[in-house]
């Protein structure tokens, strides 16, 4: 990658983020729906991270005991678990399968 191209993209990221300071908040203060759903992306990148972490192999996609811990935590968390519980379990269902 040449460096024109990461300044060109270091400019963009910067002039989004100050549009989003200035108008960000007065779009949010007229709809208070967009400003209930953008307190939820940042859980969303991060899950999302995570996600992509855990299947992903290059450029496959890889079914794997990682795979079966993340099946557990997700049901452990929408099951409102507490965190601990959701770590703890994922990690055991994690090491079963890679056992059998």
């Amino acid at each position: 990658m040449s460096w024109p191209i990461v300044a060109v993209l270091a400019a963009g990221v910067w002039a989004q983020r100050l549009l989003g300071m200035f108008v960000g908040a007065r779009v949010l203060s007229r709809q208070p729906a967009l400003g209930r759903l953008a307190v939820l992306i940042p859980a969303a990148v991060v899950m999302a991270v995570i996600v992509q972490l855990t299947v992903g192999s290059g450029k496959s996609l890889t079914a794997d005991a990682r795979s079966f811990g993340m099946l557990v935590a997700g049901v452990l968390v929408w099951r409102r678990a507490p965190f601990v519980v959701v770590v703890l379990a994922a990690a055991a269902a994690t090491a079963l399968v890679r056992l059998i």
